[in-house]
């Protein structure tokens, strides 16, 4: 009985482990990315404003936030958008965060 539960206990821990935080980018680092990259432009002309809105996951198992155009609009009052970027990072899969900006006015 004490085999069968030492072997379930590590069975929960290496599935435990094996999971990874994965963030949404081009390119992936395994031990470490820092990326920021395009995502989106309109014909709006201007862009006096910056907005945030930003998602975090840790070891793949627990993700938060509201990483949303619309929440990073928001966040900075643009009801015009001109571009959005998206900035990803991750550190050995363990804790993943993924950004965006939005411009515009």
């Amino acid at each position: 009985m004490k085999k069968i539960k030492t072997i379930a206990l590590a069975s929960v821990v290496a599935m435990t482990f094996s999971s990874c935080a994965i963030v949404k980018t081009p390119l992936t680092g395994f031990i470490y990315t820092d990326m920021k990259s395009p995502f989106a432009v309109t014909s709006n002309a201007n862009s006096s404003k910056v907005g945030t809105a930003k998602a975090q996951s840790i070891l793949g198992v627990v993700a938060t936030g509201d990483a949303s155009i619309e929440a990073a609009a928001k966040s900075a009052g643009i009801t015009k958008i001109h571009h959005v970027d998206e900035h990803a990072t991750g550190i050995l899969g363990i804790v993943a965060t993924y950004e965006v900006v939005v411009y515009g006015e």
